[in-house]
C-alpha cells in the first residue's frame, strides 16, 4: 500500500509538473528561438517577451507594477528598460536615475548611439528581436561592458508607443547575430548599390561590433570591404587565406554558393586569449551590385560545448 502510494504521489507531482511546463512553454508559441544557441539568450528574449506582454495589456497599470517589483526585472545577468519611441527612459530596473531622461543621442564609447540603433532595429524585418549590440556600463561599475541586447514594440492599451528591452553582458556571439547584420548588408546593397558601401564600413554602424566586421569582396577576390583592414586598398588574396589545418575557407564557401544564396563555413583559427585553437564559422551571402556578382559576409565565433 505505501509503495502503491508513492506511486501515486510520483506521478500526480509528475503530472502537474508537466502541466506547468506546458503551460509556461504555451506563453512562446509564437515566439521562435530555434534560432539561438545558447541557453543566456533564449532565456533573456524569454524575460523581455514576458515584460512586453504585461506592458501591453495592463499599460500604465503594468508600468507602474514593474516599478512596484524593480527587484524581479533585475538580475546579476540581465535587467529590464522601457523606453519610449523618442528615447525618452520609462523605466530602468538597473539604473532608475535614467528615468525620466532623453538618451536620444547617448553615444557609447566606439560613437555608437544605442537608442538610435534600437528604434532600426525594430523596424528591420531579418531581426526579429531587435538585437543591437554595442558598449553600456554596468550598474555600480565604472568601466564599458560589451553588451547584446533584444526589444519588443508595444502599444499600450491607452495608444502610447514604447519598447520593453533587456540586455546581456559579455555575450555569448550567436550565429544568428551574424546572419542579422550581414542579410541586412545584402538588402541594403539591393537597395542602393555601391553607396551602401560606405554605410557597412561605418565603424559606428551596426555592421561592425566587438570582433565581428562585414565585409564585401568580388568573384576574384578584390575586395570591396575587407574582413581585416579599415581600406581595401592592401593586396589580400582573400581565395589562397587559409585555416590552421591549411583549408582554404572562403574557396570553398564560394564552391557552394554556385548553388545556393547562401552558406556557413566552418574553419580552425587560433583564440587570441588562450591561442589554442578554436571553431570560426563564416556566413556568407551571394548578391548583385551594378549587375556584378558580389559576396557579403562576416565571421564570428562557432558556440562552444560548457566547459
Amino acid at each position: 500500500m505505501i509503495r502503491s502510494h508513492r506511486i501515486i504521489l510520483f506521478l500526480t507531482f509528475f503530472a502537474l509538473l508537466s502541466i506547468f511546463n506546458s503551460g509556461c512553454e504555451s506563453r512562446y508559441e509564437d515566439l521562435d528561438l530555434s534560432s539561438y544557441q545558447y541557453r543566456d539568450t533564449k532565456d533573456l528574449v524569454k524575460f523581455v517577451y514576458d515584460a512586453s506582454l504585461i506592458i501591453k495589456k495592463d499599460g500604465l497599470k503594468g508600468l507602474e507594477h514593474v516599478r512596484n517589483n524593480r527587484k524581479l526585472h533585475y538580475t546579476p545577468d540581465r535587467y529590464l528598460y522601457i523606453y519610449d519611441m523618442k528615447g525618452v527612459n520609462v523605466f530602468h530596473a538597473g539604473m532608475p536615475d535614467l528615468e525620466g531622461k532623453n538618451l536620444w543621442d547617448l553615444t557609447d564609447k566606439n560613437g555608437k548611439k544605442p537608442i538610435q540603433m534600437i528604434i532600426a532595429a525594430l523596424a528591420d524585418k531579418d531581426n526579429p528581436h531587435a538585437w543591437v549590440h554595442y558598449s553600456w556600463w554596468e550598474p555600480g561599475k565604472f568601466y564599458p561592458v560589451p553588451k547584446s541586447s533584444c526589444h519588443f514594440k508595444v502599444t499600450t492599451p491607452e495608444g502610447r508607443v514604447l519598447f520593453v528591452g533587456g540586455g546581456l553582458n559579455y555575450p555569448q556571439e550567436e550565429k544568428e547575430f551574424v546572419r542579422i547584420i550581414v542579410d541586412n548588408a545584402v538588402q541594403l546593397i539591393k537597395e542602393n548599390g555601391d553607396a551602401a558601401l560606405s554605410r557597412i564600413m561605418d565603424p559606428v554602424s551596426q555592421y561592425i561590433f566587438r570582433d565581428v566586421k562585414v565585409f564585401v569582396f568580388t568573384p576574384t577576390g578584390k575586395l570591396l570591404i575587407s574582413p581585416v583592414m579599415n581600406d581595401s586598398l592592401a593586396d589580400f588574396k582573400l581565395m589562397d587565406c587559409v585555416d590552421e589545418m591549411g583549408r582554404k575557407p572562403f574557396e570553398k564557401a564560394l564552391s557552394e554558393l554556385r548553388n545556393k544564396d547562401s552558406v556557413w563555413e566552418v574553419f580552425l583559427a587560433r583564440n587570441r586569449y588562450q591561442r589554442i585553437l578554436v571553431k570560426k564559422s563564416l556566413y556568407l551571402r551571394k548578391t548583385f551590385m551594378a549587375g556584378q556578382e558580389i559576396y557579403v559576409g562576416a565571421i564570428t565565433d562557432l558556440p562552444q560545448p560548457p566547459g
